[in-house]
C-alpha cells in the first residue's frame, strides 16, 4: 500500500467537511476526481475507508486509523516546510559557538541576548572551545563560529576582527610588584600565578611572554571564574594576567593595581572565525555587527 500525502489531506478535508462535494470545493478538485482518488486508495488498502450509508460521511475504524495518522504526520510536515523556508529566506539556522577565550562569556553573553530577540528562529548554543579543536570543527560544521585570538590560514574559513584587548598584570596592592611601572617575564619566578583552567598554549601570558622567555612562575593555580581570580588577587594570594577590558568590567576595589606587560605592552587581537559560504548569511553578519558593537561599548565602560 503506497500513502502520499494528498492521501492524508484527503481523507483530513473529508473528515472535517462531512462530504464529498464540500471537501472536493476545500481541496481545489472536482467531486469526480476525488472519488476516484478514495476508490484508488481503497484499492491498495482492501478495506473500505467510510461507511458510505451514513449522512453525513462517516469514516470506517480503517479510514479513522488513516485520519491519526494524517493528524500526526501533516502538522509535522508543515512545520518542517515553515523550516526549509525560513532557512531559504535567511530567517532561520543554527548558531552554534566555540570559544577559546575563556573570559569571553562575559563579553558574548550581552551579544546573545541582543540576537535571540532579533533571530528568535536560530538555534544558539555555546561550546567552550577548550576541550576541543574548535577550527577542525568548524569545517566539519560541528560548530557555527569560533571565537579566537589565534587565526589560521584556512580554505573556505574567514577570520572577522572584533576588537583588539591589551593582556595586563593584575597584582595585589602589598605585592612589591606593585611598584613597577612594566612587568617582564622574569618578575613571574617567584610569584603563583593564578590563570583559567586552560591549556598554558590559549592562555596569553604563556604564549605571547613567559614561554618565549623560558621563564616559569614559582607556582600555577587554575581558577574558574574572573571574580574568583580577582579576590584571590586582591588577597595577595598569587598574580593574575587578564584582558584589560576584563579588569575594566569588573571594577571592584582599590586592592588590586594592573600594570602593562613588558615596556612595549602586548597587544592581541580577537576574532570570529565563520565558514565562509555562511559569513554574509543574514543572521551570521548580524551577529557579528552586534559583537563589534559590544566590545565598543565594553571597551568605553
Amino acid at each position: 500500500m503506497r500513502i502520499e500525502f494528498r492521501h492524508l489531506r484527503t481523507i483530513q478535508a473529508i473528515h472535517e467537511a462531512g462530504g464529498l462535494a464540500r471537501a472536493a470545493d476545500q481541496l481545489n478538485m472536482t467531486q469526480s476526481a476525488l472519488s476516484h482518488q478514495i476508490k484508488g486508495l481503497e484499492d491498495q488498502a482492501g478495506v473500505a475507508l467510510f461507511a458510505r450509508r451514513s449522512k453525513p460521511l462517516r469514516l470506517s475504524a480503517a479510514g479513522l486509523k488513516l485520519l491519526a495518522a494524517a493528524e500526526s504526520i501533516l502538522p509535522q510536515m508543515e512545520a518542517l516546510e515553515a523550516d526549509f523556508a525560513g532557512l531559504v529566506q535567511g530567517k532561520s539556522g543554527r548558531m552554534h559557538i566555540a570559544i577559546e577565550c575563556h573570559a569571553c562569556f562575559e563579553w558574548l553573553l550581552p551579544v546573545l541576548e541582543q540576537f535571540r530577540k532579533a533571530w528568535p528562529d536560530v538555534d544558539v548554543d555555546i561550546r567552550p572551545g577548550l576541550a576541543f579543536d574548535a577550527l577542525p570543527a568548524l569545517r566539519r560544521e560541528d560548530v557555527d563560529l569560533v571565537v579566537t585570538s589565534d587565526p589560521e590560514k584556512l580554505d573556505e574559513t574567514d577570520f572577522t576582527p572584533i576588537f583588539d584587548y591589551a593582556p595586563v598584570f593584575v597584582a595585589s596592592v602589598h605585592n612589591p610588584l606593585a611598584e613597577k611601572t612594566v612587568i617582564e617575564a622574569s618578575d613571574f619566578r617567584d610569584q603563583t600565578l593564578i590563570t583559567y583552567p586552560v591549556d598554558r598554549a590559549r592562555l596569553d601570558v604563556f604564549s605571547q611572554l613567559l614561554t618565549p622567555a623560558k621563564v616559569e612562575p614559582a607556582a600555577v593555580r587554575q581558577v574558574e571564574l574572573t571574580a574568583v581570580i580577582l579576590l584571590l588577587v586582591a588577597s595577595n594570594r598569587g598574580v593574575a594576567v587578564l584582558p584589560d577590558w576584563v579588569v575594566r568590567q569588573v571594577k571592584y576595589n582599590a586592592d588590586y593595581v594592573t600594570r602593562p606587560l613588558t615596556d612595549k605592552g602586548i597587544t592581541r587581537r580577537l576574532y570570529a572565525a565563520t565558514r565562509t559560504e555562511d559569513t554574509h548569511r543574514p543572521f551570521v553578519a548580524h551577529l557579528l555587527r552586534l559583537a563589534r558593537q559590544e566590545a565598543v561599548r565594553m571597551q568605553r565602560a
